[in-house]
């Protein structure tokens, strides 16, 4: 599936987030540790920085086509530094119905919203369930869609669901959208695994959202997710796995003073400066921390501390 990495702290090379690290987004492109489909659809990034002229706006990087094969990397990357980060790298069926192009790589982001999104996940028969859900989608938001992907759909539902970008608000519209979604499929009889592993980022802020549906559309599948992954590839124990595996956290300090790992210097989490957002633990230390299924995360830089809440959406 899709990778995901988030980031907010201290001002730090993109390269050190991007590039450099052994286990790095663009490396797990070619060289996937935790699941099977290479990433060959697609990558971007969107940065903010107090270096950049328009310190107010994202500055957003897509490609479509295999991160390690892009041409333009060692020649923007290096150059770039940022305080919050939302990189992506696209997973895709190998078809002729997989449609690369630079609309269709995350991260999305619209003109007067709270944030960029990006996701590793899908919503199966998307285009059938919006029967249902496009009455809930604003034409502000609908407007701006120019991609032909699940997930920039999502995110026009999700903004249009949204009350204010609060943590209530923002927990309100991931909880409506899913409660939506689950009504369309059984007004359809579409019921399929949704997995929907999202990360919603603003300035020093990361939303980190790990849930969706069981193989008959049910909110609360079970199992564990390392025995079902023993079935394989291609089985449907082994894609329940994929959905209830969680998305991982590190968080500390001082990230910005390694270059070739994602290590960084011990401390309590009180005294953290940095987090990370990914979908998969990028060392093999065990200071990763677990965003279990059914469970949001709200991280937000505030001075120079990290602060970190979880809760249990309630669907």
């Amino acid at each position: 599936m899709c990778r995901v990495l988030a980031y907010i702290g201290p001002e730090m090379p993109v390269e050190n987030l991007l590039l450099k690290p052994e286990n790095s987004l663009i490396n797990q492109t070619l060289d996937p540790e935790r699941h099977p489909q290479l990433q060959l659809a697609g990558w971007g990034f969107g940065i903010w920085s107090e270096h950049l002229l328009k310190t107010d706006e994202p500055l957003l990087y897509h490609r479509p086509m295999a991160a390690f094969y892009d041409d333009n990397v060692a020649g923007i990357v290096p150059s770039l530094q940022a305080s919050t980060l939302l990189a992506h790298v696209r997973a895709a069926d190998y078809n002729s119905a997989a449609v690369l192009a630079d609309e269709n790589c995350h991260p999305f982001s619209y003109q007067g919203t709270p944030g960029m999104i990006a996701q590793n996940g899908d919503l199966p028969h998307w285009k059938l369930l919006q029967r249902e859900l496009l009455p809930h989608c604003k034409d502000e938001f609908l407007k701006q869609m120019r991609g032909t992907t699940d997930t920039e759909f999502l995110y026009v539902l999700l903004l249009s669901l949204l009350e204010d970008d609060s943590d209530d608000g923002v927990q309100r519209g991931f909880e409506e959208m899913l409660k939506l979604i689950v009504k369309a499929m059984d007004s359809l009889e579409l019921p399929s695994l949704t997995k929907l592993k999202m990360a919603l980022v603003a300035p020093n802020r990361i939303i980190g959202v790990n849930v969706g549906t069981g193989h008959q559309g049910e909110t609360d599948p079970a199992g564990d997710w390392r025995e079902l992954r023993k079935s394989g590839p291609g089985t449907d124990d082994f894609a329940l796995s994929m959905l209830l595996e969680p998305m991982y956290l590190l968080v500390g300090r001082n990230f910005e003073d390694d270059e070739t790992t994602y290590d960084f210097e011990d401390c309590t989490e009180e005294e953290a400066t940095s987090v990370i957002l990914a979908s998969e633990p990028l060392t093999d230390n065990d200071a990763w921390l677990d965003l279990d299924f059914g469970d949001i995360v709200f991280l937000e830089k505030k001075g120079t501390s990290i602060t970190r809440t979880v809760r249990t959406l309630s669907v």
